[in-house]
């Protein structure tokens, strides 16, 4: 009897939990003796690439387990095993479809015969399903301009793809894709060899924000796609798993307070410390500045009282060392008069004067709720990719106000030396930087809506996606936009130092 229980229980076993490709001695013995001549399989007509899409969940659709989950290649549905009785078998069975692929192994597989597919007609599924790239291709891809062919047709270029946005996460859209163009970022996350040996503690789950963030890169870059666009489902499970909620794609976020955590929280799943050199985020974006701050005494007493506390220690100016991944630039209050046409008057105002908060020299006033400061900042270390966040709204006690003013900007050859002391500048060689993104927010906040520009390296073209949507668009245009978030790349060009015009004579 206890003969029969544990071989009912190894069977039952076998149908639905442990990995297939050990399911019987007689299914490992056949493959052993015949892996040599694979059994070619009559169905392979059968698969409908337009239905496959492997940027969901690895979910069983009936059991929703995770484990040993396969693809029908058919219909596109996922269902667990390959044994009798399992979900995928019962649905090969059902509904005639044969064709199953493992979603872990990226193994084929006949159903319900059971045995395995091996036919270079369906490298290009295991492609789509994970994208790999090599130090060469990786060289070219700011350089090709080729571009690529959907099934149904369509013509894109890797990089400039649309994403899903599956209710409200538009938000996070414009993030990963502005990320996806910085260059060594993108080229970290392009090969896995790069972050797989990271390891973490037992139970904690932050690398799979690392691993989500390195599929989809691949995804986007993915010359050979089945479609011109990319869901961040995945992503995004992972995002509100390691953000304990904080982030959501079911309601609209703000894209800065989400790249402000995705950063910091990537720079932690890559082992990352104070150091600059502990991960590729650091590398890439952080940059160092000093604050010079130092109280105000209060407006009520007499002028001869401040005086005095002005020259005592506790109201003195005090310097801190801060390090930045980006850079907060605060726009000048909207006018409240109306033009001869009784409209708003639409206020613009340049980069440069933006800028300038970050001198050294202007000082601006901050208050708290019992005192008030003067604060200054000093740049004293930029970085390779500097961004900035213009920062739109205002959060008062009943509700929140967007400043539309409209920065004016070049998209190429913006010089920070003209903010940073002789000091500091001595230490930069270079400091012109190049706009490679753009995040705009259209709208009311709270309701609005974001877009953003990428810049597409290989042909200097600028690109406008929101969502699904991919078009072209002049620089001219990114310049009238209520730009959110930038994206800055320093330029090393020997023949372009400090703006200077890299066809200008030598006197």
């Amino acid at each position: 009897m206890a003969s029969d229980r544990r071989s009912t229980l190894k069977r039952k076993l076998i149908d639905t939990g442990s990995d297939s490709d050990n399911e019987t001695e007689k299914t490992a013995k056949y493959i052993k003796t015949k892996s040599e001549a694979p059994r070619l399989c009559p169905y392979l007509d059968t698969i409908n690439r337009q239905f496959l899409d492997f940027d969901f969940e690895k979910l069983c659709s009936v059991s929703l387990s995770r484990i040993n989950v396969y693809a029908c290649l058919v219909c596109g549905k996922y269902f667990q095993g390959r044994g009798t009785n399992t979900h995928a078998y019962t649905h090969s069975v059902a509904e005639s479809h044969h064709v199953f692929l493992n979603l872990h192994t990226l193994k084929f597989y006949c159903l319900p015969d059971n045995y395995e597919i091996v036919d270079s007609s369906l490298d290009d599924i295991k492609y789509v399903l994970n994208p790999t790239f090599d130090k060469m291709q990786i060289t070219q891809l700011d350089k090709s301009d080729k571009q690529s062919r959907a099934i149904d047709g369509s013509m894109y270029s890797p990089g400039i793809v649309g994403m899903n946005n599956i209710k409200a996460n538009d938000y996070c859209n414009v993030i990963l894709q502005a990320l996806s163009h910085v260059t060594p970022l993108r080229d970290f996350f392009l090969r896995e060899f790069n972050y797989a040996h990271v390891r973490r503690p037992p139970g904690d789950s932050s690398y799979l924000l690392v691993q989500r963030f390195g599929e989809l890169m691949r995804k986007l870059w993915n010359p050979r796609n089945f479609k011109a666009h990319v869901s961040p489902h995945e992503m995004l499970q992972a995002v509100v798993l390691w953000s304990k909620k904080r982030f959501q794609f079911t309601e609209q976020g703000d894209p800065v307070d989400f790249l402000s955590w995705f950063l910091n929280a990537l720079h932690l799943a890559l082992n990352g410390t104070k150091k600059r050199d502990s991960s590729i985020i650091y590398k890439t974006f952080l940059g160092h500045m000093r604050i010079y701050t130092r109280k105000i005494p209060p407006l009520e007493l007499e002028e001869s009282q401040r005086s005095e506390l002005l020259h005592t220690v506790e109201y003195g100016e005090t310097v801190t060392e801060s390090p930045f991944l980006y850079l907060t630039c605060d726009l000048p209050p909207p006018p409240l008069f109306k033009d001869q046409f009784t409209e708003n008057i639409i206020p613009q105002v340049n980069l440069y004067t933006l800028l300038n908060k970050f001198n050294a020299v202007t000082e601006k006033e901050y208050k708290t709720y019992k005192e008030n400061f003067m604060k200054r900042f000093e740049i004293t270390e930029l970085p390779p990719y500097l961004i900035l966040y213009i920062k739109r709204f205002t959060k008062n006690t009943f509700f929140v106000e967007k400043n539309p003013t409209i920065v004016n900007f070049p998209v190429k050859n913006v010089d920070f030396g003209d903010i940073l002391t002789s000091e500091v500048k001595a230490k930069h060689p270079y400091t012109t930087y190049d706009l490679v993104a753009n995040i705009v927010h259209d709208g009311e906040p709270g309701q609005g809506t974001y877009r953003v520009h990428i810049l597409h390296k290989a042909t200097g073209q600028w690109y406008e996606l929101q969502d699904l949507h991919v078009t072209q668009i002049l620089p001219q245009m990114i310049t009238l936009t209520e730009a959110y978030v930038q994206i800055y790349e320093l330029r090393k060009d020997t023949h372009m130092e400090n703006g200077d015009n890299k066809n200008k004579k030598v006197m």
